[in-house]
């Protein structure tokens, strides 16, 4: 199977992926109108040995198989003063 990979032009950090390149027909229009105009990126094979830095492989081959798409979001960014506040609560 391969997917095509594309980064959001609003998001940092925010990717889409999709069954064929260029193919967002099964993709939300709600969804396309936050992402942004799609920035390709890549087409992927998606091999059973593969690893992904962010993505469990079974789960976006899943997701395209069912729903036609795969929304990879930002990871949290850690909020800093309230750990350091936590921290200093603990000591």
């Amino acid at each position: 199977m391969l997917c095509a990979v594309y980064k959001s032009s609003k998001k940092q950090e925010t990717y889409l992926y999709v069954q064929g390149r260029d193919d967002f027909s099964r993709v939300p229009e709600a969804l396309l109108k936050t992402f942004g105009t799609p920035v390709f990126l890549m087409i992927m094979p998606l091999k059973k040995e593969r690893e992904l830095a962010r993505v469990d492989i079974n789960k976006l081959r899943l997701e395209l198989q069912t729903k036609g798409y795969y929304l990879q979001l930002a990871p949290p960014v850690d909020n800093l003063l309230k750990a350091h506040l936590q921290q200093n609560k603990a000591q």
